[in-house]
C-alpha cells in the first residue's frame, strides 16, 4: 500500500509494520525497566554518550577512537583544543548533552536548529565564519576518487531562499501532520534535513543529533542509553547507500528504503540495550575482586593479566582464574595468544 507523506512516497508493507510494532512494544515496557534499572542506566548513559560522540564524528572523518574520546571528555581543557578532531568531538558532546538535558524545552524550529549548529561547531576555528547560519555556497555531497578528483554524488538544495523555504516546509509539515506515526515522522525528518543540507558543514552530525532529539520528544527515552550513531557507523556503507538510493529520486522520492533502514537500526540497538541490562544484572552478583577486574578492563581496553594484577594488587594466579570466568559470563573478550593475550569489555 503506497502512501504520500510530506513530499515522499512510502510503501507500507508487513515488514515495516512489524518493525514499528517491535519498537513500540519495547517502548511500552520501558517505564518499568527504567524504574528497576536506575543505577545501571546512569552507567549505560555515560558509555552511550562516548560511543555516540565518537561514532558520529568518525562517520564524518574523525580518527579518534572511543577510548581517546573518553579520555578527552574527562580532561577537557578548552585552551588546548587545537586539532580539528578534538574540536568536533567536544562540540558534538556539548550538543548531545544539551539535547539530553533539555529536549522538552527545545522547540522544533529554525532558531533551535541554528542554535544547536552553533554549539556543534563552537570550538572549530575553521567553521567560525558560518556556524549557526544557513549555507551561503553550494555544498553538494562529493566522493573523492582514487586519482584525486571529486565526483558529485548528490546535489543538495541550493543556498539562499531555496534552503530557507525547504527547512520551513519541513518544519510546517512536522508540526501539522497528526496522522503519521511518530517514528515515521522522525525518520523522514532526519532524512529530509540531511538531504537539504541546510548548513555549510556539520549536517550529518546534526541530522543524527536531531534524530535523538525527536525520538526523545516523542517519548522514546531509552534512546539515550544506547548509541544510535554507533549502530549507523557499523553499517556506514549501507547507511550511505540507502541515502543515495533515495536521494537519487528527488524530488518526491520513495523513502521506504530509508525508513526500513532507520527502523532496523532502532530495533538492533533495542536488542543491544537489553543485552547490556542483562549484563549489568550479572555484574551485581560478582564478587568484589571480579567487579574490580571488570571495571579495570572497562577503563583499560587491551590490558594484560599481569598489568591487571599489578595495578589492582591482586595475586596473578587469582587474576588468571577470574578472567576465564568473566569470559564465560560473556562480560569480557580475550584477544591474542601467549604473551600477547589481552582483554577488553564485550
Amino acid at each position: 500500500m503506497e502512501n504520500n507523506v510530506h513530499t515522499f512516497k512510502i510503501s507500507i508493507d508487513w515488514k515495516l509494520i512489524n518493525l514499528i510494532s517491535q519498537i513500540d512494544r519495547f517502548d511500552a515496557a520501558w517505564t518499568t525497566i527504567e524504574k528497576k534499572e536506575g543505577q545501571s542506566l546512569k552507567q549505560l548513559k555515560s558509555i552511550a554518550t562516548v560511543r555516540s560522540v565518537g561514532a558520529s564524528t568518525r562517520i564524518e572523518g574523525s580518527k579518534m577512537s572511543d577510548e581517546e574520546v573518553d579520555v578527552l571528555l574527562k580532561n577537557i581543557d578548552i585552551a588546548k583544543i587545537e586539532d580539528r578532531d578534538s574540536q568536533e568531538v567536544i562540540g558534538c558532546f556539548e550538543t548531545l548533552d544539551i539535547i539530553s538535558d533539555s529536549y522538552d524545552d527545545i522547540e522544533i524550529n529554525e532558531s533551535s536548529f541554528k542554535n544547536l549548529h552553533n554549539i556543534l561547531l563552537k570550538y572549530s576555528k575553521k567553521d567560525e565564519w558560518h556556524k549557526g547560519d544557513y549555507k551561503q555556497h553550494s555544498n553538494a555531497v562529493e566522493a573523492k576518487l582514487p586519482d584525486g578528483t571529486r565526483q558529485v554524488i548528490f546535489q543538495t538544495t541550493e543556498a539562499g531562499f531555496p534552503t530557507q523555504d525547504a527547512v520551513r516546509q519541513l518544519i510546517e509539515w512536522y508540526d501539522s501532520d497528526n496522522e503519521t506515526h511518530p517514528l515515521v515522522k522522525c525518520a523522514l525528518f532526519a532524512y529530509d534535513f540531511v538531504s537539504i543540507h541546510p548548513f555549510q558543514d556539520g549536517n550529518g552530525r546534526l541530522s543524527r543529533l536531531i534524530s535523538t532529539l525527536l525520538l526523545l520528544k516523542n517519548g522514546y527515552n531509552w534512546i539515550q542509553y544506547v548509541s544510535f550513531e554507533h549502530e549507523i557507523e557499523s553499517r556506514k556503507t549501507e547507511y550511505y547507500r540507502v541515502l543515495r538510493s533515495c536521494q537519487a529520486q528527488r524530488p518526491n522520492e520513495d523513502a521506504t528504503e530509508w525508513i526500513t533502514f532507520f527502523f532496523s537500526a532502532l530495533g538492533n540497538i533495542q536488542e543491544q540495550l537489553m543485552k547490556k541490562l542483562e549484563t549489568k544484572g550479572i555484574e551485581t552478583k560478582l564478587s568484589p575482586r571480579e567487579k574490580s577486574i571488570l571495571t579495570f578492563i572497562e577503563n583499560h581496553a587491551g590490558c594484560k593479566s599481569g598489568e591487571i594484577a599489578k595495578k589492582l594488587g591482586i595475586p596473578s594466579p587469582t587474576v588468571k582464574r577470574i578472567l576465564p570466568e568473566l569470559i564465560n559470563k560473556n562480560l569480557i573478550e580475550k584477544y591474542g595468544t601467549g604473551p600477547g593475550t589481552n582483554y577488553s569489555i564485550k
